[in-house]
């Protein structure tokens, strides 16, 4: 069964070879092209899942404080978010220890 449309959310979706097409507006995607597409990967290309541990590969600025997250910090147990709760690229949530809860981009991290 295909799922619903990305565009409008209609649910009356269907194949047609390849690609899934909505009725209703006519869109059409590949739904494997569409999963690869939403897959968060690290700075070196590998996939990301909630519960990984990162290593931060440059120093980050927090905004607002005059903190620094450094090189090499590591970060264990982050939480990819999904695509609709994306805000400026930062797309992994976590916890920093000595510094708290922010959010990183997954292009400043390295899967360990």
């Amino acid at each position: 069964m295909p799922s619903a449309c990305p565009k409008c959310q209609c649910e009356y979706t269907y194949l047609d070879r390849d690609n899934t097409v909505c009725p209703e507006c006519g869109h059409e995607w590949n739904e494997a092209q569409a999963a690869e597409a939403n897959t968060v990967r690290c700075s070196n290309g590998n996939p990301l899942q909630s519960g990984d541990s990162v290593t931060v590969i440059r120093d980050l600025k927090i905004k607002g404080s005059s903190s620094v997250v450094k090189v090499g910090t590591k970060v264990k147990n982050i939480r990819v978010l999904d695509p609709e709760y994306v805000v400026d690229g930062h797309d992994i949530d976590c916890k920093i220890d000595g510094l708290g809860a922010m959010k990183l981009k997954s292009s400043v991290v390295k899967k360990n």
